[in-house]
């Protein structure tokens, strides 16, 4: 019997002295995966020889089932005005701005633009606070300067602090070498970070990694998941994987589907007519 089948019966046992749940013995799982559970530190490090196989394949299992999972919406998720997803290429909803996570409209009528001293004030007073998106934002600012050591550290203490744009923006530096050594290892986990909170880009060069490095039916299961977000690149993906019959007719035609319902849902009367304004 393997491990991972033996699994359910050993689950209250301790793996490496075997002793049971019981009393005031409390088990923990193993630090990378679920499939065994120790007593102590001691018997988890003096088990590791005999587990770790066992164990990296699980821990890239549940990476795969993380990774892999559906996000109900994009990283930008929905505007907290109008209640409904905001697009991802936001610049198109030309009424609304987007300050970090905060969407708002601009109405001439209802209140005036913030001047440039002001806003920069505002700004750092964020970046002080710790505020994650602030600190994107300043990443950016400082990127767009030319500093790109700077924009690392404040794009790197952004995604810790869970900012999805800063793990993508990161993915891209250490692709490119612009404030750190090209690191391919360190430029996908951010990729991934990014697409497992919903960053659609960052799904979609993901897909374009495993292409490159002929994993199609992994390349094709990111661009599905993109796709259903509403990414107009990973549809195109699809319909060339399509033509080179990787991917089956019902496949694309639902990712179809999903797209166009996840472009529609970004649609309002309110924001065609801020558009034709």
């Amino acid at each position: 019997m393997s491990e991972g089948e033996d699994n359910m019966s050993n689950i209250s046992i301790c793996a490496s002295c075997g002793i049971a749940e019981v009393d005031e013995v409390v088990l923990k799982d193993c630090v990378d995966c679920d499939l065994v559970r120790y007593c102590s530190v001691d018997c988890e490090q003096g088990d590791r020889s005999h587990h770790k196989e066992a164990c990296k394949k699980r821990a890239v299992e549940l990476r795969d089932q993380l990774l892999f999972k559906q996000p109900e919406s994009s990283h930008l998720g929905d505007c907290p005005i109008c209640m409904i997803p905001v697009p991802l290429n936001a610049t198109k909803a030309r009424g609304e701005g987007i300050v970090g996570s905060e969407m708002y409209i601009l109405s001439t009528a209802s209140m005036v633009p913030p001047t440039n001293n002001e806003a920069e004030k505002y700004h750092m007073k964020r970046v002080e606070a710790n505020d994650p998106v602030a600190m994107f934002e300043e990443g950016l600012i400082q990127y767009d300067k030319g500093d790109y050591s700077r924009a690392v550290e404040y794009c790197t203490k952004a995604a810790a602090l869970g900012n999805l744009g800063a793990h993508y923006e990161l993915a891209c530096m250490y692709r490119d070498g612009r404030g750190v050594e090209k690191d391919s290892r360190k430029e996908i986990h951010h990729l991934e970070e990014a697409a497992i909170g919903g960053h659609p880009y960052a799904r979609h060069f993901l897909g374009c990694i495993e292409e490159e490095s002929g994993n199609i039916e992994r390349a094709r299961r990111h661009w599905i998941i993109s796709a259903n977000l509403g990414d107009d690149g990973s549809i195109k993906e699809l319909m060339e994987m399509f033509k080179g019959g990787f991917v089956e007719k019902e496949v694309l035609a639902a990712a179809l589907r999903a797209h166009q319902a996840a472009v529609d849902a970004t649609k309002s009367l309110q924001r065609n007519e801020v558009e034709a304004f």
